[in-house]
Parts: structure tokens; C-alpha cells; sequence
């Protein structure tokens, strides 16, 4: 599995030739250049992990890139009209890409406020033909999927977390590895702090590691 961060919570994830991007949003830099995916996933509408601005070029240089995103999701791109046909990935569905396949569970964002709405948020499981739960994104969620998962991507950092949140939620699921999403709000020295935190407190069997922004890590 070869993972490539492109910062906040934009991921690329290539396993047997198969390129998925998941969230690129405009809290993240380098993925505007991609081309070859097969497929374009988005957990949720916030602009951070689904940029209107820089969705419709990354689909026109991706022209047969399956696109999956949570019901109210692909309802407003559908409405925007400049961004391509969008499928939805609603809880308990599942879809076959390339080598993978690709399973959504989940289905509603961390709450921020109690006087905010709550949106739609699907979190993505990936199967491979010799792993299930090889990788797990849960977008802007603690969801906890109850099966073995062998490599998260950890929401660290957001306006719905504290930092115990995190380090219990990376207990409860207990990957193989783990490495941290969802840090652009933070300063380097927040991030650095807030790692070493999360480092110091991984369950045991769980391998934590920070991943360099735009560069690809076997995992």
C-alpha cells in the first residue's frame, strides 16, 4: 500500500495500480496535478474536504474517475453542474474499483455545536483481495467500525475535538498503523506537540507515524 498526504485530509491511496483520491480539499496543496485516478471519493461538503473551486479541473484531468460522495454531498454537486456526475456512498454500500473495493459505513459528521447542523459524513473502508479493512478514512467522524483495520487515517485536530477524543478513538479501533489527518488548523508546533501526545499514548500494537506532506509512504 503506498500512501501519499497532501496535507489536512486529502489522501492518495494506491494499492495494486489502483489510484483512489479521498477529501481534496482546500485546506490541502499538491493533489490539483494528479491525473490517471480511478476513482475520486469525498466523505463530506465542508470546502476543506471537497474544494468547489478545484473539483471541477481535478475531474475534467480525471475524466473516467469513478466519484462517490455522501447523499447531501453529491445532491449539491449535481446542483453546481460543473463538477461532473457524482454517485453516492451511503452506509452498509459498497463499490468495486479496480483492485479494491471500497465499502461506506458511518454516516454523520462529528457534532461542532449543538447548534449547528449536523451533516452527512460517510466514512470509507477499503478491502483488498487479500485484507479487509486494509485502510479506513472516516473523514470528520469518530466512527468506530467494529472489524480489524489495518491502516487509519486519524482525524487529529478539528473544532469538534479535544485531544483525549483522538487517542481513544486510535484505542478503540486499534490499527496495525496509524498516521494523523485533519492538522491544517494547527501550527507546526501545535502539530509537533499534539503528535507526540498521540505517540505517547497509542494502544500497544499500534504503530503511529507522521507522514511528510506530498510524499509517498509504503505502508
Amino acid at each position: 500500500m503506498r500512501v501519499t498526504h497532501f496535507g489536512h485530509s486529502c489522501v492518495l491511496l494506491e494499492i495494486d495500480g489502483t489510484r483512489v483520491l479521498f477529501d481534496p480539499g482546500n485546506l490541502s496543496s499538491g493533489y490539483e496535478s494528479l491525473t490517471g485516478l480511478d476513482a475520486i471519493l469525498i466523505t463530506h461538503q465542508h470546502p476543506d474536504h471537497a474544494d468547489p473551486a478545484k473539483l471541477p479541473a481535478l475531474v475534467a484531468a480525471n475524466p473516467d474517475a469513478l466519484r462517490y460522495a455522501d447523499p447531501q454531498t453529491a445532491a449539491q454537486l449535481a446542483d453546481r453542474g460543473d463538477a461532473g456526475d457524482w454517485a453516492v456512498m451511503g452506509p452498509g454500500e459498497k463499490t468495486v474499483i479496480g483492485a479494491i473495493v471500497v465499502r461506506g459505513t458511518g454516516g454523520r459528521h462529528a457534532v461542532i455545536h449543538p447548534e449547528l447542523p449536523v451533516v452527512d459524513n460517510i466514512s470509507y473502508v477499503v478491502d483488498t483481495a487479500e485484507r479487509a479493512g486494509a485502510f479506513m478514512h472516516p473523514g470528520d467522524s469518530l466512527y468506530i467500525p467494529f472489524e480489524r483495520i489495518d491502516v487509519l487515517a486519524l482525524p487529529a485536530a478539528a473544532p469538534w475535538l479535544k485531544l483525549s477524543e483522538p487517542i481513544d478513538y486510535l484505542r478503540a479501533v486499534a490499527p496495525r498503523l496509524a498516521f494523523p489527518i485533519h492538522q491544517a488548523i494547527q501550527s507546526e508546533p501545535g502539530r509537533a506537540i499534539h503528535n507526540a501526545r498521540i505517540d505517547d499514548m497509542r494502544p500497544a500494537g499500534t504503530e503511529f507515524t507522521v507522514l511528510e506532506p506530498g510524499l509517498p509512504a509504503e505502508l
